[in-house]
């Protein structure tokens, strides 16, 4: 019988599959942007090119498997199929929060695949307000030597805690110790949202603290504060939580505003995406890798071969797009001149700041 951290691993995952969790009337801001058809694309279909780099390692496609679930007997299947897939189509994969690795071997094998995965980038994951809970650099050592990760990203989740019963809710402080853990890890460390965003000024903070890579995780996708108040008991937090069905930064917004201050940092693209022409319009307003998680979810309960045939769509739809507008690899799509961003936001005001 699952209980504490376990058995909540196992709820968000049966709540993601099952009921509704995106937030109503939020959307990743990308059908703002629009594509130009090109009836003459000159090109060749088949010289189209989606390789990239990532954690310098090569990859077949521009495409991470986002950060879901870990720690639980349902997640050990699932994160399996999740790490065979991505080694067979060359994604990078990313794992659910490893605090429960560190608290209990009880599930250890849902957060150990670099037998299914050996050769694509794996990316270790802990929660940044654990600093504030006893959790430190080494420790943050022993999840990415545990894991074999060549990574690790720390999430940052204020509102998710904040409506999850017995939510971590101490986020004082927490950019020198991110600096420190930056500092000492013999690998590359990134930081990421979980469905919120992060605009240009957080991420140029986080930063210039040492972090190498930075996952918008925009507003768009999973909402985790409609995850969380399906999950809870506390009729005063579920009440609260219908307050922020709305909240949180479009992805597109946080693309356009990360990418204005820190031209050069990895960037990648999460939250809400659902197709590789959600991808491709994430790369021409700065993203590097673009992160699919929920898209893959029912597949990966099902085996390794269905998460690869959802891979493999998006792939397709990728090159589709970019056939469509007669671009054949990821730096002409970067700066093709066949797309039209309608309108400005707010973040992207502030990004001119």
């Amino acid at each position: 019988m699952e209980k504490g951290i376990n058995q909540r691993k196992t709820e968000h995952i049966r709540l993601c599959l099952t009921d509704n969790v995106e937030g109503v009337g939020k959307s990743t801001g990308l059908e703002g942007i629009s594509f130009l058809h090109n009836a003459l694309p000159e090109i060749n279909f088949d010289d189209i090119d989606l390789t990239a780099r990532f954690l310098d390692k090569p990859l077949n496609a521009p495409f991470l498997v986002s950060s879901m679930t870990g720690g639980s007997e349902m997640a050990a299947e699932i994160n399996q199929n999740l790490g065979a897939a991505a080694e067979e189509k060359g994604w990078a994969v990313a794992l659910g929060s490893t605090r429960a690795l560190l608290e209990s071997d009880a599930h250890k094998k849902s957060f150990l695949i670099r037998r299914q995965a050996p050769h694509v980038p794996i990316i270790a994951n802990l929660g940044a307000v654990q600093l504030n809970y006893g959790y430190g650099a080494e420790e943050a050592q022993q999840i990415v030597d545990k894991t074999e990760a060549d990574s690790l990203v720390l999430h940052l989740n204020s509102l998710q805690e904040a409506v999850q019963d017995g939510g971590d809710l101490n986020f004082e402080n927490l950019l020198p110790k991110i600096e420190k853990i930056a500092e000492s890890l013999d690998v590359p460390v990134g930081v990421k949202e979980v469905g919120f965003g992060i605009d240009g000024k957080v991420a140029q903070q986080l930063y210039n603290a040492g972090i190498s890579y930075i996952d918008v995780a925009g507003a768009g996708g999973t909402s985790w504060s409609q995850v969380e108040k399906l999950r809870s008991r506390d009729p005063l937090k579920k009440a609260a939580a219908e307050a922020f069905n709305n909240w949180g930064l479009p992805t597109k917004d946080c693309l356009v505003s990360v990418r204005s201050r820190l031209p050069n940092v990895p960037l990648v693209a999460s939250g809400g995406m659902k197709s590789g022409v959600d991808a491709a319009k994430a790369v021409t307003i700065g993203a590097d890798i673009i992160g699919f998680a929920r898209q893959l979810l029912q597949a990966a309960t099902e085996s390794d071969e269905a998460v690869a045939q959802v891979m493999e769509q998006i792939e397709l739809e990728m090159k589709m797009a970019m056939f469509g507008i007669g671009v054949k690899n990821l730096q002409e799509l970067k700066n093709t001149d066949r797309v039209n961003v309608m309108g400005r936001s707010l973040m992207e005001e502030m990004s001119d700041d």
